[in-house]
């Protein structure tokens, strides 16, 4: 379990406050100490009785209360705590916080506070990109205050873009680095990620490939690098920029693509997110095949290519600790994902249904179901920032059992 360290959590308004109880409950988990303190806005989404339940503490949200004050209440709860967050944060409490008003409790705590401030934003995207809440947001970054989000994707307002509160465990993430003074939680770790598709030649110009973008895996591995970790990105070719803090190794085909995953090991984990091709030709044409009118197409003979996940996944050395793979299927998901897991002796699968009708192939969304040994998660339909960054916080929490 963590240190107990004590968090004071104020939650503002906006649609996005109850996932401000999933947040409680990962911080019970790990022996956080949790005080809430909930706005007006706040209360129109979740109630002071929820927050106390998760907490198991007095929920604050009077500023001229007669009990709590007589004690200097707004002093005591500032400084208490080690860790101030707000999530989610509107453009209201950040406008407040640039501004110095402290006209509520929230306010006035954040005014008073001599301890680290985190927010994780959360709006309309029309009122994140204003230019005054950016204003806002600057300031309060030269002073020192940390940040955490937003995420991009589709909101309650029926618009898209940026403006959504971080995911729960991505908000975890960014309060232990906080706690443990500025130590990423992946921080000494390194990870191994396979991106893109793989191209197998059939002649000089003509290739076999499967469908990918490399957006999946390219967001993970930049999402384990901002967590701390060495990522080694191995990627077919696409046309995704690189990502920050990675080292690149680009290749063409699978049998490449597994020799520079088994050149980079050892390593903590390795998420194999690219579309392997299944299959080769059994002799690579050395010169195009040419159409010759009225004449068949020619036959083409097909042999298995390596199967990178299997390898690594039963390497006998340097096997990393979590082998992650993920499983794109058309119809029977779970049960294909299952068998898949098995098969190829790794922990997790990440399964999602790639059939034409959901866009996934080359979207900026995914939805998908996180298979383990214990059961099958079910997360919501997310961009794949979003994804890549809730694979890193189930990461990081396996690492630190």
């Amino acid at each position: 379990m963590t240190e107990s360290k004590k968090i004071l959590l104020i939650v503002s308004g906006g649609i996005a406050a109850f996932k401000a109880l999933e947040l409680i409950r990962l911080l019970r988990a790990k022996d956080y100490g949790v005080t809430c303190v909930l706005t007006r806005a706040g209360a129109q989404f979740v109630t002071p009785l929820s927050l106390q339940a998760l907490s198991e503490q007095k929920v604050y949200s009077e500023l001229f209360s007669l009990t709590d004050e007589s004690e200097m209440g707004h002093i005591q709860l500032s400084r208490s705590a080690d860790l101030l967050v707000v999530a989610p944060a509107s453009a209201d409490i950040l406008a407040k916080m640039a501004a110095g008003l402290a006209d509520d409790l929230a306010s006035t705590l954040l005014l008073a506070t001599d301890k680290p401030v985190l927010v994780a934003p959360a709006m309309n995207v029309r009122m994140w990109q204003h230019p005054a809440t950016q204003a806002n947001l600057a300031t309060l970054t030269v002073r020192g205050v940390h940040v955490v989000g937003p995420d991009e994707g589709a909101m309650a307002c029926h618009e898209f873009g940026p403006g959504r509160l971080s995911e729960p465990q991505a908000i975890l993430a960014a309060i232990e680095a906080l706690l443990t003074g500025g130590k990423k939680p992946l921080t000494g770790r390194h990870a191994i990620v396979t991106s893109g598709p793989t191209h197998e030649p059939i002649d000089p110009v003509r290739y076999i490939a499967n469908r990918s973008s490399g957006k999946q895996g390219h967001a993970i591995a930049a999402a384990l690098a901002a967590l701390g970790a060495r990522v080694t990105l191995v990627s077919g070719p696409v046309s995704q920029p690189e990502p920050p803090g990675v080292a690149i190794r680009r290749v063409e085909t699978a049998r490449e693509m597994l020799q520079a995953c088994e050149a980079a090991l050892p390593a903590d984990v390795f998420v194999g997110a690219a579309a392997v091709a299944d299959w080769r030709m059994a002799a690579e044409a050395t010169e195009k095949i040419k159409k010759k009118p009225g004449a068949a197409p020619p036959a083409l003979t097909l042999t298995l290519n390596p199967d990178i996940l299997a390898t690594i996944g039963q390497i006998k050395k340097n096997r990393p600790r979590l082998v992650i793979g993920f499983a794109a299927e058309t119809d029977n998901l779970l049960a294909n994902a299952a068998a898949k897991r098995t098969s190829k002796g790794c922990d997790w699968i990440v399964a999602n249904d790639v059939s034409p009708a959901t866009g996934i192939m080359g979207g900026d969304e995914n939805a998908i179901h996180l298979v383990t040994a214990t059961g099958t998660e079910d997360w919501p339909r997310l961009h794949k920032e979003e994804v890549a960054r809730r694979l890193a916080a189930r990461i990081v929490e396996e690492f630190q059992k």
